[in-house]
């Protein structure tokens, strides 16, 4: 039998995307943190949360969790995101 080698490495021609701008500022504006699931991910949003109301004057916060973090965002969970000025998202274990 025919020894098969198969390459890892994703060799598609990336195309470079422009960054999204930074806020000027993060008071008065409107925060989403997103959990991705992990264990221990809605401890650091809770931790951010209180700093980011504190010291940063954040109008408000919207907490959403992926169902799973094995998997992208669904597509309605992306909308509800898409009002928020920016979006944290928290990696955890």
């Amino acid at each position: 039998m025919p020894t098969i080698l198969v390459n890892p490495f994703n060799e598609q021609e990336r195309v470079m995307a422009k960054a999204a701008p930074r806020l000027d500022t993060l008071a008065g504006k409107t925060l989403g943190l997103l959990d991705i699931s992990k264990p221990g991910g809605n401890i650091f949003l809770d931790q951010l949360e209180r700093l980011l109301k504190a010291r940063y004057q954040v109008k408000e916060i919207l907490r959403k969790m992926k169902p799973t973090f094995t998997k992208p965002a669904p597509d309605a969970l992306i909308q509800e995101l898409r009002r928020c000025d920016a979006v944290i998202e928290a990696l955890a274990d």
